[in-house]
């Protein structure tokens, strides 16, 4: 990858509705150039995705959480059963194996505390994996940002 590939990577975070024509301007480029490189970085996996960010508390998902997680051990069908889980319940946006007191960290999205309450009683704390769950609330976003400093 060189400098122009990171310009429209930039670019296309900033706002990835932009049309060929118009990328290629910002990243000083002709159009048929600048949609090749854009194709190259779909192929090689460096572009997952283009998708729309939406505005959760707009749609009623008024609360954030934020909960680190303990397994009981971290046999591989421990691991398993809970990556199952994580994987099937769309309130969880994000999963992380982190190091230090907890296993995991996810970010949770939910309609309101008594929907995060149901996603933890029918969902995380019956899967036998799970020894512990330490919650907390986003009170407000000072930043939130999905663009990698490039």
């Amino acid at each position: 990858m060189d400098r122009v590939d990171f310009k429209i990577l930039s670019a296309l975070q900033g706002n990835g509705r932009l049309s060929s024509q118009a990328l290629a301007e910002k990243v000083g480029l002709s159009s048929s150039p600048c949609w090749r490189r854009v194709r190259r970085l779909e192929e090689a996996g460096v572009i997952q995705a283009t998708v729309a960010l939406v505005d959760a508390a707009q749609v009623g998902l008024h609360v954030t959480a934020i909960a680190m997680v303990s397994l009981e051990d971290h046999h591989p069908d421990s691991v398993a059963e809970f990556d199952r889980v994580v994987q099937e319940r769309p309130e969880i946006l994000e999963c992380h194996a982190t190091s230090g007191q907890h296993d995991y960290t996810l970010k949770v999205v939910c309609a309101s505390i008594q929907a995060y309450d149901q996603l933890l009683s029918r969902w995380i704390m019956p899967c036998k994996a799970v020894h512990t769950v330490n919650t907390s609330f986003v009170l407000r976003s000072s930043k939130c940002t999905t663009a990698l400093p490039l």
